[in-house]
């Protein structure tokens, strides 16, 4: 097993996650207390899957609950109602992902690690189990003190 990402390279994925949901969806999160995971999600859970490449290697994940994810949905479709995650929710919710780990990339850029991304992955159900080689870190985003969205990165620095 790899060992967790070094907690000074965490700032990127919270700084990029905190300031693309704010402008994107108009939430204004905090962070909570990081911890490590075991990656089981019991609950009905939405799932972002991002593959990280390059100096850098790993997947992060954005998990969010049923309603968080149809909230949010909602919110970059500007307010039009989203009752189903269905294909269209499904598209604006991997687009996040997309703009959330691109921007990750573009931090690390000036910090001198370079790293690419893969398409997002979604995926949708109750009680996911996910493995991984990689020892991962849950940091909670939080949005009125309730967990938001869960930020899970399983990711090291291949020196």
């Amino acid at each position: 097993m790899k060992p967790a990402i070094d907690v000074r390279h965490i700032n990127p994925f919270l700084q990029s996650s905190i300031s693309i949901m704010e402008s994107v969806t108009q939430v204004k999160m905090t962070v909570g207390k990081p911890e490590s995971t075991d990656f089981n999600l019991k609950d009905t859970s939405y799932a972002i899957q991002v593959g990280i490449v390059g100096e850098m290697k790993g997947q992060v994940i954005l998990v969010m609950s049923e309603d968080n994810a149809k909230d949010i949905a909602s919110r970059m479709m500007y307010g039009m109602p989203v009752t189903e995650l269905d294909e269209m929710s499904s598209s604006a919710l991997n687009e996040l992902g997309n703009m959330i780990m691109g921007n990750t990339a573009t931090i690390f850029s000036t910090l001198g690690i370079l790293i690419d991304i893969t398409p997002p992955l979604a995926m949708y159900g109750t009680d996911i189990k996910i493995r991984s080689d990689i020892d991962g870190i849950k940091v909670p985003l939080l949005f009125e003190d309730k967990e938001y969205i869960g930020l899970y990165i399983c990711v090291y620095h291949d020196k």
